[in-house]
């Protein structure tokens, strides 16, 4: 006769083996975004949603379970009692247990329209337009009126209505943003907008939630909300204006590296010629008369500012970047070394680079304020 798996093991020992196996399960959770820590109107009444949804759920389970127990318990068979009464052909049984279903299936049905509705509300008074152009594998942003493109960071100032206008060329992603709106999906050929506002500054994590490719898990970004409206717009006024001019030896190096090298992918108002970055990158790549102006990698006029560099996967950690300095900690240095151990599959092809190139290009690209 085959033993019972579990014969002979005290209870007490299986026990803490399950509850250090949801421990190892849960501490996968840790840090990430979450849709029920809202910081915004629109993920707020999300969160909201569920909450109520998972009210309603707890009640009706406990409330089952409950009287599943109490039944096994209370009506268990015991020596010499008499058969069980039977209740098939009940009529006031039936007709309630399929009233009571159907009248929190409405509840549940309203809540959820109520929902959709209240997160698909024109935004009303001040609102800053944005198009997210999902690329493979890195978002790319683009504002109309300020006619500025900016990669890996959408900066938004508080308290204000963001629209969000989703394009791609290439296939489908999802722009979602858990603390500040939900999930929307990114689909070439057919024009998407999310909105969403944030009730306060920080910087917010997005990501692709649309399984699009090999680094579809690395697609990030960061939505960065100013202390202030005069904040943000400050900050436009500095990204209209063209790239800043070597100021060492170093720095023109890697001036004209990117110039012998990186052109083809990469624009820098001021340097590349004819290049203003002020067109729509949307229009600049569905077009066929203007896809000379469709650059494959992001624009790096400002790169110098940006937190993130390549999709989201490293922290632009200018600190370990200093010219002349150790650079084997600088993250910038590391993509330019090898991109493709750092993100493969992507898109960034470049020449074989000299440790001094590497660092030429560190300090121009960093200087790039």
């Amino acid at each position: 006769m085959r033993k019972p798996v579990f014969r002979g093991t005290k209870p007490l020992a299986l026990t803490g083996v399950l509850l250090a196996l949801s421990t190892i399960l849960l501490a996968a959770c840790g840090g990430s975004p979450s849709t029920l820590d809202p910081a915004g109107p629109i993920a707020g009444r999300e969160s909201n949603v569920f909450w109520l949804l998972l009210i309603i759920a707890a009640i009706i389970f406990v409330g089952v379970e409950g009287m599943l127990i109490y039944s096994i318990f209370r009506f268990r068979e015991r020596p010499d009692s008499p058969p069980a009464p039977q209740w098939h052909g009940n009529l006031k049984v039936e007709i309630i247990w399929t009233v009571l279903p159907a009248i929190l299936l409405g509840v549940i049905l309203f809540i959820t329209i109520q929902g959709l509705f209240d997160v698909a509300k024109e935004p009303e008074g001040k609102t800053v337009e944005v198009t997210a152009y999902g690329h493979q594998w890195w978002w790319e942003f683009y504002y109309p009126d300020s006619k500025i493109t900016t990669a890996d960071s959408l900066v938004v100032p508080p308290n204000t209505w963001v629209k969000v206008k989703l394009f791609s060329n290439n296939v489908i992603h999802s722009f979602w943003v858990p603390q500040l709106t939900g999930k929307t999906d990114v689909v070439p050929g057919h024009d998407n907008v999310r909105t969403f506002k944030a009730d306060k500054p920080g910087r917010y994590t997005g990501i692709c939630a649309e399984y699009c490719g090999v680094q579809h898990a690395n697609m990030r970004f960061d939505v960065v909300v100013t202390d202030n409206f005069d904040k943000f717009q400050t900050w436009q006024r500095e990204q209209q204006a063209a790239a800043a001019n070597p100021s060492s030896d170093l720095q023109a190096k890697g001036k004209q590296l990117y110039l012998d090298q990186c052109t083809t992918c990469h624009g820098i108002v001021g340097v590349l010629e004819n290049y203003t970055g002020k067109e729509d990158p949307t229009v600049q790549c569905v077009n066929p008369e203007k896809q000379n102006g469709c650059l494959i990698g992001p624009d790096l006029t400002h790169f110098g500012s940006r937190k993130l560099i390549a999709g989201g996967v490293l922290e632009n950690n200018v600190d370990q970047c200093q010219p002349g300095g150790d650079l084997s900690n600088c993250n910038l240095a590391k993509w330019l070394q090898d991109p493709q151990k750092v993100k493969p599959g992507n898109d960034m092809v470049i020449g074989q680079l000299s440790k001094d190139d590497i660092a030429a290009l560190v300090a121009y690209l960093e200087s790039l304020k």
